[in-house]
């Protein structure tokens, strides 16, 4: 399994990422070993999605990033 997550930053800003274990990589952002989270800490996991297929995980954490991604992700996950 593959998990595309959106966490929430302690300035209200949101991080996307995709990883295969879920825990271990919250674990890692909150205990600052995450360059991009390293300053907002503590995140709280706000969406998780799993999917079976690595590839499409990896497309829709790309899609989350982009212009219209982000519009979906405000609008529907978050």
């Amino acid at each position: 399994m593959t998990y595309v997550y959106i966490l929430k930053c302690s300035d209200n800003s949101h991080y996307t990422g995709c990883t295969g274990n879920l825990e271990e990589r919250i674990l890692r952002h909150n205990n600052g070993y995450v360059k991009s989270t390293k300053g907002k800490l503590p995140v709280e996991l706000i969406t998780c999605i799993t999917f079976t297929d690595k590839y499409k995980a990896f497309f829709f954490e790309k899609y989350l990033k982009s212009g219209s991604g982000r519009a979906f992700m405000n609008k529907r996950l978050i």
